[in-house]
């Protein structure tokens, strides 16, 4: 099981330190609650307490009528009322015994109160997410935005959790209260409307789209040229990987995206900055250096609770539809999977919300998955349609180089005074702290928020046409998600939906995170609409920061939702949507981005496609959930070839190179090939590119020795050099191996001789100067490697050993020692998939090989015979840690298996195990 126990080596081991005191302190409550050496009946009793009733009879004032819910063997609840509001109140009430832990950590993330709950730790996080604002946003939202409609559901909703609140002790809503209660006087607050609001900011920011790779581009100029950084960023491989939609175009004289159109080649606005041209648009990169305020600002943002996951070209989904004529039900057949940040409780919530009778004043049949926090159901099917969702990818956020002063911010030659408000972040167990947030017109300024960044833009790379440096820049960031939107609204418009009309109205206003939507309906019809508040940029591209003295690189609107890509019953009879390009860029009018995902695992889909259903072959709900668990590697196709060719005379080395013939490909869980291979990847990627990034995106731990004209620090006087380690969290670092990295390397392997295939020697192996002595040198670290870690008998070697998930409280569960894992966390699970294949167990290759970020739930939904749709979740219901439903489901969904799904009146009858009453 691979160690997640301890602090990464260097600066962060010592701001942790107070945090693992309080979290031992923690351990030892948790031992006692839970009877661990000291078992005994109050242990027991103590966690029971917060178990939910789930039969018989309970009272909620707030109700005008009785409610039902129906709980399946998985805890799965399906709730039953006579009007929307009572619905929704249940939702909250349902939603609070199963998971109100988990909700208000939620909330207090997006409003930047953890100090609150666990103390001085959390103030660094605080502080950047109060500058960010989210839950003003929020508020702003409900207040100016939301529809009446939609307010009404979320005081209901708050209401059902309130309800539940009421007259209970912290201790007996979960057993993680019991623990801070020993260390913290913490007061839980009642649930409000706008709390559900703010986590779609929270959603929206792990969607965010390209923000790392302009960061990282940035950084990159330190040490690379603009050509050398092109080479790490290549164009989308359309003529490899069909994007989402075959043919479409904007009609000229409408303005409205027609798509049966064909397409023209146009200007596709994809021109701009080049990385390395530097944001002054001029052409020179104006300075040498990593940016000073990027670096320290990508190491602010490892610390951001990823609620979804690291922020990258892994976090995204497979969904896709076939047509009833391509299947054995002849009616079509939609499944999704989301890829995010393995979490415990999982990240979703299964379950049904039914009008007894479905009518103009009670609308809602449906059934899905949702957030724990959040009223309605963001994935899943009514009773005349049925959806999924994956990430565009749509470039939303720009960063902006600052020229600041006393007085101020830079444009166009004038000074233009800040917005400032101030922050009080109140803090457990210490003294208040005050932050003043200062902002410009296009946004926060974030690099107010790291001492690194107090000094700023030092070398910064910047055109000629720049403002005199002084003592360097601030970065502001523009963000769609910053601005009131009306998302929420679009949840509700979704669920009740009855066909492609008013799927695509409720589309509409489903503004952040911008999503690829499918569709199928009962009728047979299948869709997709890609909606989103997208910036029209008047200057660049968004892939470098933009200089904010020059008004001209502003944002001049968003694309009009009429012009936005989809399409409805395609000829091809399928729609696959996995994150990839949706529309060739070079014939589309708009920039929606230039960092899209690489398109491996879509073009996986649409293959077995096109292979199960030639000939007039039929695609069965079977066949889907099969192509779910896919976990053929493409890297594999095209690099072991080329590996078995090259002679290895090291007996030891040669032994786990045979390990590679005869190899499907696949990366089974008990496959040693898999496991060499993979590692081998991973060696090539360190030797070929980490080695020479620079130290803002290596992972850290990673140390390299440099020139001294390359780093700072002390010079070793024998070898001139220098010792440079990397700094970026492992999850986040590169190369991480994803399929930007596939292309990348795809037309580097037919050059025998590159600069990326050299290499320095050391005192155990000589310099490369060819691919094959890198892939040598490459197969034989890979070897030492797997040695050290699986041991020297390559015959119990295995991927799974390798490639494990364990899934982590995400509180107190994911630092400290040893005993909370035992206490809250779960696992390890031996997994098969990898990175960039459609069973999409992703894992960094600049960090190691443990599983971050998964499928984090399955879906296979039968449209029209909604009863024989299957679905199965990461965890389970419970967010209690000692309750059955905590992750019952989790070796159902390690063997790519489902559960049934019943939806309708009867099926849930039978299924239900538990029914409890909820009266007024």
């Amino acid at each position: 099981m691979p160690s997640n126990t301890t602090a990464p080596p260097g600066k962060k081991t010592a701001k942790k330190k107070g945090r693992r005191a309080r979290l031992f302190l923690l351990v030892l409550v948790l031992a006692l609650v839970a009877g661990i050496g000291f078992g005994g009946y109050w242990g027991v009793s103590t966690v029971r307490a917060s178990f939910p009733q789930t039969t018989g009879e309970i009272r909620l004032d707030s109700l005008s009528a009785d409610v039902e819910v129906k709980r399946d063997a998985n805890g799965v609840p399906q709730i039953y009322a006579d009007n929307e509001t009572d619905l929704f109140r249940a939702q909250g009430y349902v939603q609070a015994q199963d998971r109100f832990y988990e909700m208000d950590v939620r909330r207090h993330v997006t409003a930047g109160r953890l100090s609150e709950m666990f103390g001085e730790s959390q103030i660094e996080t605080d502080s950047f997410l109060r500058t960010l604002g989210w839950r003003r946003v929020a508020q702003q939202e409900y207040d100016t935005v939301l529809s009446a409609e939609t307010k009404k559901y979320l005081k209901a909703y708050a209401e059902g959790v309130n309800a539940y609140l009421k007259d209970r002790a912290p201790k007996d809503i979960s057993v993680e209260y019991a623990a801070l209660s020993f260390t913290n006087d913490y007061t839980i607050e009642p649930w409000t409307p706008v709390d559900s609001v703010a986590w779609l900011k929270a959603m929206a920011w792990d969607l965010r789209g390209n923000m790392q790779d302009e960061i990282d581009r940035s950084l990159m100029t330190s040490r690379m040229s603009a050509s050398q950084i092109k080479q790490l960023y290549p164009e989308y491989p359309y003529a490899l990987h069909q994007p989402i939609l075959d043919k479409g175009a904007v009609d000229e004289n409408t303005g409205k995206f027609d798509p049966a159109a064909e397409a023209t080649e146009g200007d596709g606005t994809t021109t701009g900055d080049t990385p390395g041209s530097g944001p002054g648009g001029s052409g020179s990169s104006g300075g040498n250096g990593a940016d000073a305020q990027l670096g320290a600002l990508s190491e602010v943002l490892d610390g951001i609770p990823a609620l979804l996951g690291p922020n990258g070209n892994g976090i995204g989904s497979n969904s896709w539809v076939v047509a009833g004529e391509k299947t054995t039900s002849g009616k079509p057949l939609l499944a999704n999977d989301p890829h995010l940040s393995p979490q415990l409780p999982s990240l979703w919530y299964q379950m049904g919300l039914h009008c007894r009778s479905v009518s103009a004043t009670c609308r809602y049949d449906v059934a899905g998955y949702t957030f724990s926090g959040m009223p309605g159901v963001i994935i899943g099917h009514n009773d005349k349609i049925a959806w999924g969702l994956t990430n565009l990818g749509a470039d939303v956020t720009d960063l902006y180089l600052e020229k600041i002063g006393p007085d101020g911010y830079l444009v166009d030659g004038k000074v233009k005074p800040f917005t400032s408000r101030e922050e009080v972040i109140k803090v457990a167990g210490g003294e208040d702290r005050k932050i003043t947030v200062r902002s410009t017109d296009r946004g926060p300024l974030v690099s107010d928020r790291s001492s690194e960044l107090e000094t700023v833009g030092q070398k910064a790379p910047v055109g000629n046409a720049a403002p005199d440096r002084g003592t360097g820049y601030g970065v502001s960031l523009q963000w769609t998600a910053l601005q009131p939107g009306k998302s929420m609204d679009a949840i509700f418009a979704l669920d009740r939906a009855k066909d492609f009309t008013t799927f695509r109205a409720a589309a509409k206003n489903f503004e952040v995170p911008s999503q690829n939507l499918i569709y199928a309906d009962t009728a047979g019809n299948i869709g997709y609409q890609s909606p989103g508040k997208i910036p029209q940029r008047t200057k660049g591209d968004g892939a470098l920061p933009a200089p904010g003295w020059d008004s001209t690189y502003k944002w001049k609107g968003y694309i009009p939702f009429e012009k936005l890509p989809y399409e409805y019953n395609p000829d091809r009879g399928y729609i696959v949507t996995a994150n990839q390009a949706v529309i060739d860029q070079k014939t589309y009018p708009d920039l929606l981005t230039k960092d899209w995902g690489y398109g491996s695992r879509s073009q996986r889909i649409n293959d077995l496609i096109e292979s199960k259903t030639k000939d007039g072959g039929k695609i069965s709900p079977d066949d889907m959930r099969t192509m779910q668990t896919d976990n053929r590697s493409e890297i594999a196709t095209l690099l072991n070839p080329l590996l078995l060719k090259v002679d290895i005379s090291d007996p030891y080395v040669r032994e786990a190179q045979k390990l590679l013939e005869g190899w499907d490909y696949t990366q089974e869980p008990d496959s040693a090939a898999a496991a060499y291979f993979n590692a081998v990847w991973r060696n090539v990627l360190k030797l070929a590119f980490g080695d020479k990034l620079p130290k803002e995106l290596r992972a850290e731990g990673d140390c390299i020795n440099v020139l001294p004209a390359e780093a700072t620090g002390p010079v070793d006087e024998q070898n001139k050099l220098v010792r440079e380690c990397g700094e970026r969290d492992a999850d986040s670092a590169q190369p991480d191996g994803g399929d930007r990295w596939y292309e990348v390397v795809r037309p580097l392997l037919k050059q025998e001789k590159s600069e990326w295939w050299t290499t320095p020697g050391n005192r155990m192996d000589a310099a490369t100067e060819t691919r094959d002595q890198l892939f040598a040198r490459a197969m034989k670290d890979a070897r030492w490697e797997l040695t050290a870690k699986l041991g020297k008998d390559i015959s119990t070697w295995s991927w799974g050993r390798l490639h494990q998930l364990t899934l982590k409280n995400q509180t107190l569960g994911t630092a400290g020692p040893g005993a909370v894992q035992q206490l809250l966390n779960r696992g390890p699970w031996n997994l098969g998939g990898g990175e960039a294949a459609v069973d999409a167990t992703g894992w960094n290759a600049a960090g190691g090989y443990e599983v971050i970020w998964v499928p984090s739930m399955r879906m296979v939904v039968n449209v029209g015979d909604w009863d024989k749709s299957r679905w199965v979740n990461l965890t389970g219901a419970s967010g209690h840690a000692f309750h059955s439903n905590y992750t019952d489901q989790t070796d159902t969904w390690a063997k790519g298996e489902l559960y049934d799904w019943a939806y309708g009146k009867a099926a849930v009858d039978a299924a239900a195990k538990d029914t409890l009453v909820l009266k007024p």
